[in-house]
């Protein structure tokens, strides 16, 4: 604290003598609290004041201390004197603080003269001021007028130069329009035209509907000229597009035609003018690869291959097909250069949307190609038609007309069907067909005119062989042969009944022929056996033998027929494996089923007219009132006879029935045998069963009837 032993003692001292003092005061407050209330009330509310004041309070303690730094001695004379010597002490402090705050004093003295001054200052400029805004005023209030003015004519600028932008067109683009080369600015400046006319026509809806029809006409004046000179441009370039064989399209000119598409006239005549230079240049192009051959002479001309009918016209379709799709393509860049060409996605366009009617832009592409491709139909028919006329195979006729025909189709997808060149190759298509089925009638009215005569095999003729075998390399050629996506395959019926059907009518005929021929030798040999007949016979041979004329003329169709079903069999086996030949394969198997019932019942029929029953057949079908036995022709003694006669074909030789060797097929030779066999026991059990009832009134039907059905059946084998 920085005091001295004597200063610390002193304190100390004080603070035991103020200790003591409390304490005495405490018991004088107790002691003396009961005389407290008997002073008076001024000197009871001090000492009582006294006696309530705490002297431990920090206060206190801190005037206390400060009072032990002067207060040296506890005397009477220093008590006395504490007053005075506490206000000296104040007195001097507050000189000290007076001497210390005197240089800031001076420095605040300073600084409020200096703030007087700049008040006197602002008063003076405030004075001035008052002076000057009274003789401005009129010039603040026209400064504002003219601002407000300023603002008006920014404004109207702004519009006018907006009005002028939207409806007038610069002096650049006015030049650009009449003057200058085509060029980009060009079709800017018409481009503004355009927005132009269409802002009149926004204008015409409000109350300014005399300006814009003076700007319409204006603006109508600059776009009809520009779109003249824009034509003629476009037909100079298009021109220009008839010298070189693959032209390119520049940018420009796709922008002109995007423009000119707005006018169909002017987009017509243009569209017309490309026609026209693409019809001449693929006209030379044509001729010069027909004649000439590509740079340099390859690819070789293609009249080299004039001998060679299919290559010939091959080659033309191709060049034509080839040239159909580069001209395609440069007829849409140009004429719709928005488009995506792409030539893998043609097939099928043009004519499914000239169907479909979806635009303008795909039939204007299809007149211009028809007219591109108008100019080689001429020269390719000419030469389709030499080649057709020169004679050429069955074959390659067929070849020709499936290769007109897949070559039709497809340009048929790319062009359009009603089209020149569409239409020229469906016709030569036709004409094609007309000559490979010609050739077919020829050669069926010669085989017809001269039918072969029946081998003694009764094997088919040559003829049957080298048809189907012309008829199998065609079926190759047709399975071969290229349909387009669109197209149908062609009905290959019509072709299979070309070739086959004479052949079939061929054999016929010649059946017919072998069955008269056989007939008049049968009859000759029942004269020539009648009149040598001198030997002694039994009643069976009797019946056999009078039968014998009648059988053998009977029998005398059965070669007929075995050759007619050797003849559809070598027909239906070799084009059994053919898709395409199943439905006529099926109507061979019903004739060779016909032939084949026919065959088994005239021999069935021959075999019971030898034995003298099938007379008396619908006898034992039909039953009648009267009893067969009593019948002239079903008596028991004839018709013993005839059982006996049916015994001896069944139970004799092996070569009694029919076994039909000359016929080629196996299963066929076993189902006529079986039918044979069968036939005759049906019917024996109709005899049978007609001698055992006894309503018909056989007496001993036993003997009669020797032998039932099922032994019978069992000799026949079935």
């Amino acid at each position: 604290m920085g005091l001295t032993r004597e200063q610390y003692w002193k304190k100390s001292k004080c603070s035991v003598e103020l200790d003591r003092r409390s304490e005495q005061r405490s018991e004088k407050k107790k002691t003396m609290g009961t005389t407290v209330t008997g002073l008076a009330p001024g000197l009871s509310r001090k000492l009582k004041k006294v006696l309530e004041s705490r002297i431990d309070t920090p206060d206190l303690l801190s005037s206390l201390n400060t009072l032990s730094s002067f207060y040296d001695e506890n005397t009477p004379q220093s008590r006395r004197n504490l007053r005075s010597n506490i206000e000296k002490r104040a007195l001097s402090i507050n000189r000290e603080f007076i001497d210390a705050s005197l240089a800031a004093q001076l420095a605040l003295d300073s600084v409020e003269n200096e703030v007087n001054a700049l008040a006197e200052c602002c008063d003076s400029i405030a004075k001035a001021l008052n002076s000057c805004s009274a003789s401005t005023g009129d010039i603040i209030s026209t400064t504002e007028r003219l601002k407000q003015e300023l603002e008006t004519t920014t404004q109207r600028q702004e519009i006018v130069a907006c009005f002028l932008r939207d409806y007038q067109l610069s002096p650049e683009e006015i030049s650009a329009l009449r003057d200058e080369e085509l060029n980009e600015n060009f079709f800017k400046a018409l481009s503004h035209v355009q927005e132009i006319h269409a802002n009149c026509k926004v204008l015409l809806r409000t109350h300014h509907q005399r300006a814009g029809l003076e700007l319409m006409d204006m603006m109508a004046v600059y776009q009809e000229g520009a779109y003249e000179r824009l034509c003629r441009w476009v037909q100079a370039e298009c021109r220009k597009l008839g010298d070189t064989d693959n032209p390119e399209v520049g940018e420009l000119l796709k922008t002109a035609v995007r423009y000119l598409r707005e006018r169909s006239v002017l987009f017509k005549y243009c569209a017309e003018e490309v026609a026209n230079m693409r019809h001449n240049a693929l006209f030379r192009r044509f001729i010069s690869a027909l004649t000439r051959g590509g740079p340099g002479g390859l690819p070789r001309p293609i009249e080299v291959h004039a001998h060679d009918p299919l290559r010939y016209v091959g080659d033309m379709l191709g060049w034509l097909h080839q040239a159909l799709a580069s001209e395609h393509e440069l007829v849409q860049v140009l004429l719709d250069p928005d488009a995506v060409v792409d030539s893998e996605q043609t097939t099928n366009k043009l004519s499914n949307d000239s169907e479909n009617g979806s635009g303008k832009a795909e039939s204007d592409l299809m007149f211009v190609l028809d007219r591109i491709f108008e100019g080689v139909c001429r020269p390719f028919k000419l030469r389709v038609e030499q080649v057709l006329q020169s004679q050429p195979s069955l074959i390659v006729s067929y070849k020709l007309s499936n290769t007109l025909e897949f070559y039709s189709y497809t340009i048929s997808d790319l062009l359009g069907r009603n089209t020149a060149l569409c239409n020229t190759l469906w016709v030569l298509k036709d004409a094609a067909q007309k000559t490979f089925f010609d050739i077919l009638k020829g050669q069926g009215e010669k085989l017809l005119r001269y039918p072969p005569l029946v081998a003694v095999d009764l094997s088919p003729p040559p003829a049957v062989r080298e048809g189907v075998s012309l008829l199998l390399e065609i079926i190759d050629t047709h399975n071969s042969m290229m349909f387009p996506a669109s197209g149908q395959k062609p009905a290959f019926d019509p072709v299979i009944s070309a070739i086959l059907d004479p052949i079939i009518q061929m054999c016929e005929q010649a059946a017919e022929a072998h069955k008269s021929k056989g007939a008049g030798h049968s009859s000759r040999r029942s004269r020539m056996s009648s009149d040598s007949g001198q030997v002694t016979r039994s009643a069976v041979d009797a019946i056999l033998s009078n039968n014998s004329s009648a059988s053998s003329s009977q029998t005398s169709e059965t070669p007929s027929k075995i050759f007619l079903i050797n003849c559809l069999c070598s027909i239906q086996q070799p084009l059994s494996g053919h898709e395409v030949a199943a439905e006529y394969v099926k109507r061979l198997g019903a004739m060779i089923d016909n032939h084949l019932h026919v065959l088994v019942e005239k021999e069935v029929d021959a075999i019971l007219r030898r034995c003298n029953l099938l007379e008396k057949m619908p006898q034992f079908h039909n039953e009648v009132g009267t009893p067969l036995a009593e019948m002239e022709d079903t008596s028991p003694i004839i018709l013993s006879e005839c059982l006996k006669a049916l015994f001896g074909l069944i139970l004799g030789s092996e070569s009694s029935l029919p076994e039909f060797e000359m016929m080629q097929v196996p299963r066929l030779r076993s189902e006529a045998s079986v039918g044979v066999a069968r036939s005759l026991a049906e019917a024996y059990e109709l005899i049978y069963n007609a001698i055992m009832d006894t309503k018909n009134g056989y007496p001993d039907p036993r003997s009669l009837a020797r032998h039932p059905p099922n032994q019978i059946r069992t000799i026949l084998g079935i």
